[in-house]
C-alpha cells in the first residue's frame, strides 16, 4: 500500500531530525570529554611544574648553602690577609664576620641582576667570565652566629655547665620589667616563676630524673629532689626528653615556654633569626662581638647579679644604646680583639669604657671575673645557613627554604688535607685507593670514615627542608 506523498515528507523530515538530535548529542559528549581532559591534561602539567620547579629551588638553595660554608671556611685566609692593618694599630686581628655579607659577596654566583650589582659594587667587569649565575631562578642566603647566643644545650653536659646556664637564664630573665610575664597564666591556667623555668630547661636536657634547683646560692650547688611532675598533669601527658635538644622547635615543649616567653626571650621576631636570644646548637660560650645586647646583659648578669645593669631597665637601655652606637662607628669590624677587652669596658677602662660612662653607665663589678671570661669568647665555630631558592613562573613563585648548621670546630683549614683529621681531632682518615683525586665509589668502611673525615666546609649538625 502506498503511502501519500505528504506522509512520505513527513517521514524523511523525521528522521533527518533523529540524525540531526544525533549528531548534535555526540558532539555535547565530545565536549563534555575534550573539556574533561583539558582540565586533566592542565592539572597534571600545573602539577608536573610545580613539582619541577620545587625540585629546582630546592637545589638552589642547597647550592647556596654549600657556597656559604665555603665562605666561612675563607675567613681564615682573609685575617691573615688584613692581619698587617690590625698589626700596625697594635691590635690582634679579630674573627672578621664575612658570614654577615654572604648575599652580597655570592651575588656573584645568583642570578643576571645580582651578578651586575655584585659587578658594579666591586668595580669589575664580569662579562667575560665562565660559570657564573644563573637561569631560572635565584637564590636568597642569612647566616646566623650560633655562638652569639645562650646554648640551652649547656643543661645535657655536666653539673658547672647546669650552673652557668642558670646563671645565665637568671640574668636573662632578672630585669623587673618583666615580672608581670612570670605572674600571668598559660593556656592551661599554670604560672610559672623564673626559677621554675630555669629548672624545667635543665631537667629538660640533663640525664639525670633529679631536679636542678636554680635558685643557687652560696651554700646550694644546684641540686635537688626529683623532678617535679608537672608534665605528668597535662591534658596531654608526656616525658622529659634527658636529653641534648635537637631542634629549636624542642623548646616549646618545654614547662613555662609559652608564646609570650618566646616571643619576650627567645624569638621576637620570626621573620629574623640573628634576632634570637637563645640557641640549642652553639658551643657554649658566647661571642660578645656578634651577641645582641640581650644576650650581653644576661651573661654579664649571670656573674654580676647585684649591678645596676641587671636591675634597672634605664642602664640596659643605657647598656644597648652604647654597643649599639660602638658597632655602628666599626662599620662591621670587630669591637674587641679579646676577652679582656670586653672585661675591661664593663670596668670603665679600655677604648669603650669611657665612652659607656659618658652615656651614664654605670661600672660592672664582677664576682669571679676569671670564671666569667670562661663563659665569653671572640670566635665563633657554629653557623645556621638560611638558603631560599626561589623559581618564578607563569603567575607563581616557587620558593623552598633549606635551613643548615654547620660546626667548623674541627674543620681543616681551606686547602689544606681535607681528607685528614684536624689538629686535635681523632676522626679516623679514609684509607684505599679511592681517595680525595680518585672516581672510584667509596665502599664498606671507606664510605663510612669518609663520612666522619673533617671537611673545610665544616660538619653537618642540622638539615631540614620546608
Amino acid at each position: 500500500m502506498a503511502f501519500p506523498k505528504k506522509y512520505v515528507h513527513i517521514k524523511r523530515r523525521s528522521q533527518r531530525g533523529i540524525a540531526l538530535i544525533m549528531v548534535l548529542g555526540a558532539v555535547s559528549v565530545l565536549t563534555v570529554v575534550l573539556a574533561e581532559f583539558q582540565d586533566e591534561a592542565g592539572s597534571e602539567v600545573a602539577a608536573s611544574n610545580a613539582d619541577r620547579d620545587t625540585v629546582q629551588a630546592e637545589y638552589l638553595a642547597r647550592s647556596a648553602i654549600n657556597l656559604t660554608r665555603l665562605l666561612i671556611a675563607t675567613e681564615p685566609v682573609v685575617r691573615r690577609t688584613v692581619a698587617p692593618l690590625f698589626q700596625l694599630m697594635r691590635r690582634t686581628p679579630p674573627q672578621l664576620p664575612i658570614w654577615e655579607y654572604a648575599d652580597r659577596i655570592l651575588a656573584a654566583f645568583n642570578d643576571s641582576s645580582a651578578t651586575k650589582e655584585f659587578a658594579a659594587m666591586v668595580g669589575i667587569d664580569l662579562s667575560q667570565a665562565k660559570n657564573l649565575g644563573l637561569e631560572g631562578g635565584h637564590f636568597e642566603v642569612k647566616v646566623v652566629d650560633e655562638d652569639a647566643k645562650i646554648c640551652a644545650n649547656l643543661g645535657g653536659s655536666n653539673q658547672i655547665a647546669h650552673i652557668r646556664l642558670a646563671r645565665e637564664l637568671l640574668g636573662l630573665m632578672n630585669g623587673m620589667q618583666y615580672d608581670r610575664l612570670f605572674e600571668r597564666a598559660d593556656a592551661d591556667g599554670q604560672t610559672h616563676d623564673r626559677f621554675q623555668i630555669c629548672s624545667s630547661l635543665i631537667d629538660w636536657a640533663d640525664l639525670d630524673e633529679q631536679r636542678f634547683d636554680c635558685n643557687i646560692t652560696e651554700t646550694n650547688s644546684g641540686g635537688g629532689t626529683g623532678e617535679d611532675g608537672f608534665y605528668s598533669s597535662l591534658k596531654k601527658p608526656l616525658r622529659r626528653k634527658n636529653g641534648p635538644f635537637d631542634s629549636l622547635d624542642e623548646l616549646h615543649m618545654v614547662r613555662g615556654f609559652t608564646d609570650d616567653f618566646w616571643a619576650t626571650f627567645i624569638e621576637p621576631d620570626a621573620t629574623k633569626p640573628d634576632k634570637r636570644t637563645m640557641t640549642v646548637w652553639g658551643q657554649g660560650a658566647v661571642n660578645v662581638n656578634t651577641a645582641n645586647a640581650q644576650a650581653l646583659v644576661a651573661v654579664i648578669c649571670s656573674d654580676a647579679r647585684e649591678a645596676d645593669l641587671c636591675k634597672d631597665p634605664q642602664q640596659a637601655a643605657l647598656f644597648t644604646m652604647g654597643m649599639n652606637m660602638a658597632r655602628g662607628v666599626a662599620m662591621g669590624v670587630p669591637i674587641f680583639a679579646s676577652t679582656d677587652e670586653f672585661l675591661a669596658m664593663m670596668k670603665g677602662e679600655g677604648l669603650l669604657g669611657p665612652l659607656l660612662a659618658n652615656l651614664g653607665l654605670k661600672k660592672v663589678t664582677f664576682k669571679s671575673p676569671n670564671e666569667f671570661k670562661k663563659t665569653i669568647s671572640t670566635e665563633s665555630k657554629v653557623f645556621s645557613i638560611y638558603a631560599v631558592g626561589v623559581v618564578k613562573g607563569y603567575k607563581r613563585e616557587t620558593r623552598s627554604l633549606v635551613h643548615s648548621v654547620v660546626d667548623y670546630r674541627d674543620a681543616p683549614s681551606l686547602g689544606g688535607p681535607a681528607s685528614g683529621p684536624a689538629s686535635g681531632s681523632s676522626a679516623p682518615t679514609p684509607t684505599g685507593g679511592a681517595g680525595m683525586g680518585s672516581t672510584a665509589p667509596l665502599r664498606g668502611n671507606e664510605a663510612f670514615m669518609a663520612v666522619l673525615a673533617p671537611n673545610p666546609g665544616g660538619r653537618l649538625l642540622y638539615f631540614r627542608i620546608e
